[in-house]
């Protein structure tokens, strides 16, 4: 039987942890504890959805087989920290992306992509948006389970730069409910 690592959500964030449970996948779930070399070599796969650390290069790096992330954005764009937020900010294709993990911050190999678009209207928030997309590559995974499972995708680079954010560039009196018609006008209405 495969035994899974299964980093950052719990199985109360994503069903994704049930699906692999149910196809039989004996699953780990790390949350968002520091990782190290003895705790990886104990597993077949690892997957990433949720976790905020950044693995250490040495930790990819001694691994057989690439970890897989799932990330809420058109990859290049947004890549990094709260990326369903800068999408909107920046104006840039919003969707969501399963992709290897490098020593690079969301830059490997893309290997299944969806885009999303939103119609921004006086009731749609952030936090709509994201369980949106939450679902989207949910339901992207799941689709494609059995490829990432067994390393059976083609992947393709990145070619384009792209954007990064970090958690410390998020508004600070943001909040997540709040409706993004109106936060992108006061946004506007900051730079006049």
């Amino acid at each position: 039987m495969r035994k899974i690592l299964f980093l950052g959500y719990d199985s109360k964030k994503t069903k994704l942890i049930s699906f692999l449970k149910k196809k039989k996948y004996k699953v780990f779930i790390h949350r968002n504890k520091k990782l190290d070399i003895k705790i990886v070599k104990n597993y077949d796969n690892i997957i990433s959805f949720g976790y905020t650390k950044i693995i250490d290069n040495k930790i990819i790096s001694l691994l057989n087989n690439p970890v897989i992330n799932l990330h809420i954005s058109y990859l290049p764009y947004n890549r990094g920290s709260h990326p369903n937020y800068w999408s909107f900010v920046k104006k840039t294709q919003k969707g969501v992306t399963i992709h290897e993990m490098t020593h690079e911050v969301d830059r490997g190999k893309i290997l299944f992509q969806k885009k999303i678009f939103f119609k921004i209207d006086s009731r749609l928030t952030f936090e709509k948006t994201y369980r949106i997309l939450v679902n989207e590559i949910e339901k992207l995974f799941i689709k494609n389970y059995s490829e990432i499972i067994n390393y059976k995708y083609k992947g393709k680079k990145i070619n384009q730069k792209g954007s990064i954010n970090f958690k410390k560039d998020l508004p600070k009196n943001f909040k997540w409910d709040s409706v993004i018609k109106n936060h992108l006008s006061d946004l506007a209405n900051q730079k006049n």
